[in-house]
């Protein structure tokens, strides 16, 4: 492709908007343009390193047997009612209506439309299993759209969807996907990790992230400094044993905390440790009021309590309906004699504790000597809290560190979530019947994108990987004018194609302007036609490394072929 045809509005000055390098680098190298907030055009250089991704995605789904197709991307309201999911999904679903007034979404995610399809079309045991996928593009009404293409709302997802009769095809076709999705982000040359993760929305068990490992990324990724335990810290469980200390145990007594809300407030007023402090939240599971305690230095992990309660949603009350419940504010709430029709759940840690300190559900007073079991009784004990820094890993070899990622892949075993709801199934071989058992396998095409970015660059701009560079080569004659110079790029453009996409810069521009935009840009190779094209020499530079190479155009093919190679390793 000649420069001077194609459209990449580069820019020297770093938008104000942009807060990460990724963001930065994509909008002043002209890959995307901003319309509205979260919702970005993909410009030609990122539309042809988006299909290179999209091929490598395709490639490794058909090895892995799962077959495309493409669904609409507005869905009737009608199949997310018969799901549940059209009161549950929250916020992020862009609900519409047409002139008939009915009403419609726009698809985050495709579980009822696949759904619903195969439902119609697949009744018999000996249809199964079945694997189908998409590359399509995706809506979520984002509160806060952040970060470029990191979190809109509008972006490019693969999703696949897997049909079975027993958990066994299930866990075999699971299997196949995290190969998949490994070879997927090995070829994109990206740094990951496979983490277990929580199914969020779309409901299921026993899920994987794939997290690219950026300092910019959303997710916190616990794993062991001695084996390969890895986890999105929503899921990571603790397994700490807590002991109770061997002390007497006190007389409760009420205290006044004037102006004490926090628990650093509190503890230092009293000259205790946060952690001799009971944490109390008022928490609504499914709209119901419920009382979540975990120690002073730790903090509610809101997963954990959904899971704990076999919630569908779990969300934290606002001050106004905890002081309808409990009469106090937040920083007086304890679980003392609270309603007798508000259930108790506390942390493990909790359990340990002895002579604490809690709120009396009195505004700016607190009480001191508290013994769980003794002052009031916990419904049940669970693992509530998140995982922190120094604690056992959960595997039983090492201990946690922290790590920040961006999620770009999730694979999920949904089982009959969806079939149940939709009443969709086949008959097995005796002609009974029996609920599809599913599984969901969703990447973030335009994410990995942004990973990519994010990952490969230096202060000069991008540096695209070999496999999903836009262009392999950048010729660049220095100037046009000169009839050798234009005359020895415009063969070597035609040589080169043989082999190659080549992004020949053929403007009248200045040398600096075309080298920086070169930089800018990150194809892996520039070759710069220049004075000595009359002796037939070429200047060769590899954009990872900065190695520059003068080569006979007779050696110009070997060369490519040999950095290349390396490129590729």
């Amino acid at each position: 492709m000649k420069q001077s045809m194609t459209f990449i509005p580069t820019l020297r000055a770093v938008p104000s908007d942009a807060e990460i390098k990724s963001h930065q680098l994509l909008l002043r190298a002209g890959f995307i343009k901003q319309i509205a907030s979260g919702i970005y055009s993909y410009l030609p250089l990122a539309k042809r390193a988006l299909d290179n991704i999209e091929n490598i995605v395709r490639e490794e789904m058909e090895k892995a047997g799962a077959a495309e197709l493409l669904l609409p991307a507005l869905q009737p309201a009608e199949l997310w009612q018969e799901s549940g999911r059209w009161h549950t999904y929250g916020d992020e679903l862009m609900r519409l209506h047409d002139r008939h007034d009915r009403h419609f979404a726009l698809g985050p995610t495709h579980e009822e439309v696949i759904t619903s399809i195969v439902k119609d079309a697949v009744q018999s045991y000996k249809r199964l299993p079945l694997t189908l996928f998409q590359i399509q593009t995706k809506y979520r009404d984002e509160k806060r759209p952040r970060f470029g293409l990191l979190r809109g709302r509008e972006f490019i997802m693969k999703d696949a969807y897997s049909f079975h009769t027993s958990h066994e095809s299930l866990d075999e076709v699971y299997q196949k996907m995290h190969v998949a999705y490994t070879n997927i982000f090995k070829r994109c040359g990206l740094n990951f990790r496979s983490v277990l993760a929580d199914s969020g929305a779309i409901g299921g068990k026993d899920t994987q992230e794939f997290m690219v490992l950026s300092e910019i990324g959303e997710d916190t990724i616990a794993y062991s400094d001695q084996s390969d335990y890895a986890a999105n810290i929503e899921m990571a469980d603790v397994c700490q044993v807590y002991e109770k200390p061997d002390v007497a145990e006190k007389e409760l007594k009420k205290i006044k905390t004037p102006g004490q809300k926090t628990i650093v407030d509190v503890s230092e007023f009293l000259s205790v440790k946060p952690s001799e402090v009971i944490k109390s939240l008022v928490m609504l599971a499914d709209e119901e009021p419920v009382m979540v305690l975990v120690r002073g230095d730790h903090e509610v992990n809101d997963i954990k309590v959904k899971n704990a309660l076999n919630a569908k949603m779990v969300e934290f009350a606002e001050e106004e309906k905890t002081k309808e419940l409990l009469k106090c504010s937040f920083g007086s709430i304890g679980p003392i004699q609270i309603p007798s029709e508000m259930k108790i759940i506390a942390d493990h840690a909790v359990g340990a504790m002895v002579n604490a300190v809690c709120g009396a559900n009195e505004d700016e007073h607190h009480y001191i000597n508290v013994v769980p079991g003794r002052d009031f009784a916990v419904d049940e004990y669970a693992d509530l809290r998140f995982i922190q820094e120094g604690d056992p890993s959960p595997d039983g070899k090492g201990t946690i560190r922290f790590a920040r990622g961006i999620e770009v892949g999730h694979i999920f075993k949904l089982g009959t979530k969806y079939s149940e709801a939709m009443s969709a199934g086949f008959l097995d071989e005796n002609g009974k019947p029996h609920p599809y058992i599913m599984g969901c396998y969703g990447i973030g095409v335009s994410r990995t994108l942004t990973a990519v970015a994010e990952q490969f660059n230096d202060e000069r701009g991008l540096i695209w990987p070999v496999n999903i560079a836009p262009y392999d080569v950048h010729l660049i004659p220095i100037n046009m004018k000169d009839s050798e110079q234009a005359s020895c790029a415009e063969q070597l453009y035609d040589e080169l194609q043989a082999e190659y996409d080549v992004l020949f810069d053929d403007r009248n521009e200045r040398a600096g302007v075309k080298f920086n935009d070169s930089d800018l840009i990150g194809l892996p190779v520039r070759v710069t036609v220049g004075k000595r094209a009359s002796e037939g020499i070429v200047e060769v530079k590899v954009r990872k490394t900065g190695e520059m190479l003068e080569v006979h155009r007779g050696d110009l093919s070997a060369t490519l072929q040999n950095i290349f190679k390396a490129l590729s390793v």
